[in-house]
């Protein structure tokens, strides 16, 4: 769908499909979890971790970034990042309450 019909849906209903949208891949996944693991913000080199390139861990990262789900702080040449607790839990609620919205008497 083009960008041009976003605007016939509700600004939660577009948040949620940009959400799936970034969850829906699963190098992001695994990065996201590898960070909601770590008790600190994590600076390592996510390449040693995931095994994919730099620049396409990058490009992974700005995309998880534009939904508001990690912070990240410069330190030197390096980023650290950490997950976003409320934006996490805001998401989580919203996807509780997207599954489980749904209508027990249809067929």
């Amino acid at each position: 769908m083009g960008a041009s019909k976003t605007h016939i849906f509700t600004i939660s209903q577009n948040e949620l499909a940009q959400a799936a949208k970034v969850l829906a891949h699963p190098a992001r996944i695994s990065i996201l979890q590898y960070i909601s693991r770590q008790e600190n913000c994590i600076c390592t080199d996510l390449v040693d971790v995931i095994g994919l390139a730099q620049p396409t861990i990058s490009q992974h990262l700005n995309e998880i970034k534009k939904i508001g789900l990690l912070h990240g702080t410069f330190e030197g040449k390096n980023l650290c990042y950490c997950i976003n607790r409320e934006k996490w839990v805001a998401l989580q609620q919203a996807f509780h309450l997207f599954f489980t919205n749904v209508n027990q008497n249809c067929c």
